[in-house]
């Protein structure tokens, strides 16, 4: 039983991410930005959007807290999770041999009922 809780709980997270991962796609598409890919998987991980702006290639990380007890969501992008955005980038750019292009990692942080979205361009550098 326990498991099927778990399970519950890890698909509800799914579904609410997907939901928020829509909603800053739109917003990025607002600000310019063209959405290439939503949930880029490889071995390395996810990466939430991959898009384009401008000349930049942009790899983008979404979060979504509810309420502000845990901090904003723009600071939940751990360290570790900057490492393993920047292995899945690389990931990304030789699969699809774009290895010379210029990259960016933005974060979009959605804070409370009232969804307000907040758009960090270049929010980290690359990781090893």
């Amino acid at each position: 039983m326990t498991g099927q809780i778990s399970g519950q709980k890890q698909d509800n997270r799914r579904q609410t991410g997907a939901v928020y991962e829509r909603k800053a796609g739109a917003y990025l598409e607002r600000q310019g930005y063209e959405i290439l890919q939503y949930n880029y998987r490889c071995r390395a991980g996810e990466i939430d959007i991959v898009a384009r702006d401008g000349s930049f290639l942009v790899f983008c990380e979404v979060k979504y807290r509810k309420t502000a007890g845990k901090g904003w969501a723009v600071e939940a992008v751990t360290p570790g999770k900057q490492r393993t955005i920047s292995r899945c980038a690389l990931f990304y750019l030789m699969e699809h041999h774009l290895t010379g292009a210029s990259c960016r990692f933005d974060v979009v942080g959605i804070d409370g009922a009232s969804e307000r979205i907040t758009l960090i361009k270049g929010a980290f550098d690359y990781e090893e």
